[in-house]
């Protein structure tokens, strides 16, 4: 009799447990996925925020002359098989007394998936961005830099 009450109660647990396990694993594996997809997307953001930085900086001395410069931004042109688009945004922020300073939002997105993320880099007030998007596959791969009146004007653009 008491097998019979323990089989009552135990065989309801084990077909519970034959499909929660599976179901709780594999939203264990997408959270895991989907954080380690995260993690390559900002290495590959801070790289590209650190060279577009770069650029900048060489540029907007004072014994560079007017010109235009073009850098391969050199990132990988997948990550874990997705390609990845990158946009930015320039905004000014005021620091103290009245100078301002360009910061360029740098946002990046795994397409076909919801992982995005964002860099900011911050540069001078001389600079501005043309609206333009980076494609990681194709060849729109690369920093379009050009300096002219001591205004430095970036943009993503074609190798």
């Amino acid at each position: 009799m008491h097998v019979t009450i323990e089989y009552a109660i135990l065989l309801p647990l084990l077909i519970l447990q034959i499909f929660l396990f599976p179901i709780v694993v594999n939203g264990m594996m997408n959270n895991w996925t989907d954080s380690r997809q995260l993690l390559a997307l900002q290495e590959t953001a801070g790289h590209m925020g650190s060279n577009i930085q770069q650029v900048y900086f060489s540029l907007n001395h004072t014994s560079i002359l007017d010109g235009t410069l073009t850098s391969d931004l050199k990132v990988q042109p997948y990550i874990e098989g997705y390609s990845y688009t990158a946009n930015a945004t320039l905004r000014t922020v005021l620091a103290e007394p009245l100078n301002s300073t360009d910061v360029l939002d740098i946002t990046l997105k795994l397409v076909g998936t919801s992982v995005t993320t964002t860099t900011s880099v911050t540069l001078g007030q001389n600079v501005e961005w043309v609206n333009s998007v980076f494609e990681s596959n194709t060849n729109q791969t690369c920093l379009i830099a050009e300096k002219s009146d001591g205004v430095i004007t970036l943009s993503f653009g074609a190798t």
